[in-house]
C-alpha cells in the first residue's frame, strides 16, 4: 500500500472572500496521512506477531484472553470459543464462599480486578473482588497451564475489569492481609469478560478511612482523600467500595425485616399516591407542580392515605416508598427525597399499643442485622469505624416531661412546651446512655403545639399529646402518634394549623362514615441505617442522594 499521496489541486477560481489552500499546507496534510498509514501498518504487524506468538504458544493459549461479545451470548455452545469450552457445565462459586473447606478443589469465580501485582515475568498476583469479598489469585508459569504470555496478559488487566478465573484453592500458612478471604486461588485459566477504562476515582482511594489518611499524614505521607461531592459525582464507582456494598446490603435487610415482621403481625402492605392535591404535613416544604391544569404537590408522607386505609377496614397497614420534602436544609441528616417506612394501625385501648409495635419491630431489626449482616458490618466498620449500637430487649420509654427534667438537672434550659433542638436531643441521648445504658429509646407525650394537626391531644392534659419520637444515638428517627379520628375535631385542628381544609376534604370526609381509633408512625430508611452504623452523613446511606443542591446522577 502506497504511503504517499498527491496534494489536492488548488482551485483555479475561488471566491474573493475565501483563502486558497497553499501547496505547503497540502503537503503537510499528505505527510500526516502517510504517517497515519504507517501507524496502522505497524499495528497490523504487531497484531500479526502477537497472533503468531500465541500460535507458537500452543494449547496454553486457550487458557486466557478477552472474551468476545458474541461468545458471551453463545455460552450454551461449547464449540464457539475457548472461554465457552472452559466454563460450560461448571458451577460458579461466589468469592465470599471461598474458604479452607475448599482446599485443593477447582473453582470458577467471576469478579472485578481489584488490584494486580507483578513479580518478575513469571508470576503475577491479582486480587478479585465480588460484592463485599476479595480473594487473592496467583498466576505463575506452569508447563501444563500457565505460560509467560498468560502472566503478561494478567499483568495487563486494568483495575475494575471483570474477569472469570478457574483455579485451585490453596490455604497459605500466613495471613493474607490484602483480601477478605484467607485462601488463595492458583490460577489455571483466566478470561477478561469486560475491560474497564481508567476510572475518575480509584477504589483504593475511595475505600481509604480517615484514620489511615491521618496516620499517613503524621508519617509525612499525603494520601489522596476523596471528598463527598467527588464521590457523589462518580457514584457508580464509589458504591463499588466494600463499605458501600455493605451499607446498601444492610439497608436492604432493614427493609426486608421491616416487611416480614409486619406481615407476621397481620399488617397489610399498601401503596399510596405520591401526587396529591394539598400538603399532607402542613407547612411550605412541599414540591408544587401543575397536574393537568390543577395545583398539586409531591406527598410529604403517606399519612393521609394510610389513615384513610384504616377507615377502609384494613386494620393494620404499612408502606415502603419515596417521601418528598422541599426543605432548604443542608444538614447531615436531611434529604429532599428519602425512603419512608410507614405504619398505621387500629388502637383498641391506648396509643402505647403503637409503641409496643415500635419496640418489638426495631429490636427485631437490630437483632437481625447483627446476626445476618456480620460481614457487611465489618466492611463498613473497616472504613467508617463505629461501636455496635447499645439497645435493650425491652425498649426504654420516657415521657417528654421526664426528658426535659433530665436536661434541666444537667443544666440545660428547655421550654417544657416546646420541641427539642438537635443539640438538646444529643445531650439527652448522652444522659440516657449514662443512666440507662441504651442508645435506643422512646420519648412520648410531646407538647401538642409541636405536633401535626392530626395528632390526638392527651385526655388528661390538652397541652400534651398522645405522640412519641424514637431516638438512636441521640438523634430522632421516628415520629408517631395517635390520630384524631373525629372529623369535626380534625377540621378544627387543620384550620388552627393554617391548612386549607378544602385541599384535604376527601381525607376529612373519610372519617365521617365511622372511623376506629388509630395511630402510627413513620421512619426514614436512610436515617436508620446511618445511625445504626454510626455514620456521619445521610448521603452515605442514600444510593443516589437528592438534596437542595443535587439532582444527579
Amino acid at each position: 500500500m502506497s504511503t504517499e499521496s498527491e496534494p489536492p489541486k488548488v482551485q483555479e477560481e475561488v471566491d474573493s472572500s475565501s483563502q486558497s489552500i497553499s501547496k505547503k499546507a497540502a503537503k503537510k496534510e499528505a505527510a500526516k496521512k502517510a504517517k497515519e498509514e504507517r501507524r496502522k501498518e505497524a499495528e497490523a504487524a504487531a497484531s500479526a506477531a502477537s497472533a503468531l506468538s500465541i500460535e507458537e504458544e500452543g494449547p496454553l493459549a486457550n487458557n486466557y484472553g478477552d472474551v468476545p461479545l458474541q461468545e458471551l451470548q453463545s455460552v450454551n455452545d461449547p464449540q464457539t470459543g475457548k472461554w465457552s469450552e472452559a466454563v460450560n457445565g461448571r458451577e460458579w462459586t461466589v468469592v465470599g464462599a471461598l474458604n479452607g473447606s475448599l482446599k485443593d478443589q477447582e473453582v470458577l469465580i467471576r469478579g472485578r480486578v481489584h488490584t494486580t501485582r507483578p513479580v518478575g515475568n513469571k508470576l503475577a498476583f491479582v486480587v478479585v473482588r465480588e460484592r463485599v469479598s476479595t480473594v487473592q489469585c496467583l498466576a505463575t508459569v506452569k508447563p501444563d497451564s500457565v505460560s509467560k504470555e498468560m502472566v503478561r496478559f494478567v499483568r495487563s488487566l486494568s483495575n475494575e475489569s471483570i474477569v472469570d478465573v478457574i483455579g485451585v484453592v490453596s490455604v497459605p500458612d500466613v495471613e493474607i492481609k490484602g483480601a477478605t478471604q484467607q485462601v488463595e486461588v492458583q490460577i489455571k485459566k483466566l478470561y477478561c469478560v469486560s475491560r474497564a477504562a481508567k476510572t475518575p476515582i480509584t477504589i483504593e482511594d475511595a475505600s481509604r478511612s480517615e484514620a489511615e489518611i491521618e496516620k499517613a499524614s503524621k508519617e509525612g505521607v499525603q494520601l489522596p482523600r476523596v471528598n463527598q461531592d467527588t464521590r457523589l459525582n462518580n457514584r457508580v464507582i464509589d458504591i463499588r467500595t466494600l463499605a458501600n456494598q455493605g451499607i446498601f446490603r444492610i439497608q436492604s435487610q432493614v427493609g426486608n425485616i421491616f416487611r416480614q415482621f409486619l406481615l407476621s403481625e397481620n399488617f397489610v402492605e399498601i401503596h399510596t399516591p405520591k401526587l396529591i392535591a394539598g400538603s399532607s404535613e402542613g407547612g411550605s416544604a412541599v414540591f408544587r407542580l401543575d397536574y393537568k391544569g390543577q395545583s398539586a404537590c409531591l406527598a410529604q408522607s403517606p399519612q393521609l392515605h394510610k389513615q384513610m386505609s384504616i377507615c377502609g377496614d384494613f386494620g393494620r397497614v404499612f408502606e415502603t416508598g419515596p417521601v418528598f420534602r422541599a426543605e432548604d436544609s443542608y444538614t447531615h441528616r436531611h434529604l429532599c427525597e428519602f425512603t419512608g417506612l410507614d405504619v398505621e394501625m387500629e388502637i383498641k385501648k391506648h396509643y402505647s399499643e403503637v409503641m409496643d409495635i415500635v419496640d418489638r419491630l426495631f429490636v427485631t431489626i437490630f437483632d437481625g442485622l447483627n446476626n445476618v449482616c456480620k460481614k457487611e458490618l465489618e466492611a463498613v466498620a473497616k472504613q467508617y469505624p463505629f461501636e455496635p449500637l447499645k439497645y435493650k430487649p425491652k425498649t426504654l420509654r420516657l415521657t417528654f416531661e421526664e426528658g426535659v427534667q433530665m436536661l434541666k438537672d444537667a443544666g440545660v434550659e428547655i421550654d417544657p412546651l416546646g420541641d427539642l433542638n438537635t443539640e438538646s436531643e444529643r445531650k439527652l441521648g448522652q444522659l440516657v446512655l449514662e443512666k440507662y445504658g441504651t442508645e435506643f429509646y422512646i420519648l412520648h407525650r410531646y407538647p401538642l403545639a409541636v405536633r401535626p394537626f392530626y395528632t390526638m391531644p392527651c385526655h388528661d392534659n390538652s397541652l400534651y399529646s398522645n405522640s412519641f419520637d424514637v431516638f438512636i444515638r441521640g438523634e430522632e428517627i421516628i415520629s408517631g402518634a395517635q390520630r384524631i379520628h373525629i372529623p369535626e375535631f380534625l377540621a378544627e385542628r387543620a384550620q388552627a394549623c393554617g391548612i386549607d381544609v378544602k385541599t384535604i376534604s376527601t381525607y376529612i370526609d373519610s372519617f365521617r362514615y365511622g372511623a376506629p381509633p388509630h395511630g402510627g408512625f413513620g421512619v426514614g430508611l436512610e436515617r436508620v441505617v446511618m445511625l445504626f452504623c454510626g455514620l456521619n452523613n445521610i448521603r452515605k446511606t442514600s444510593l443516589y442522594p437528592r438534596d437542595p443542591l443535587r439532582i444527579a446522577p
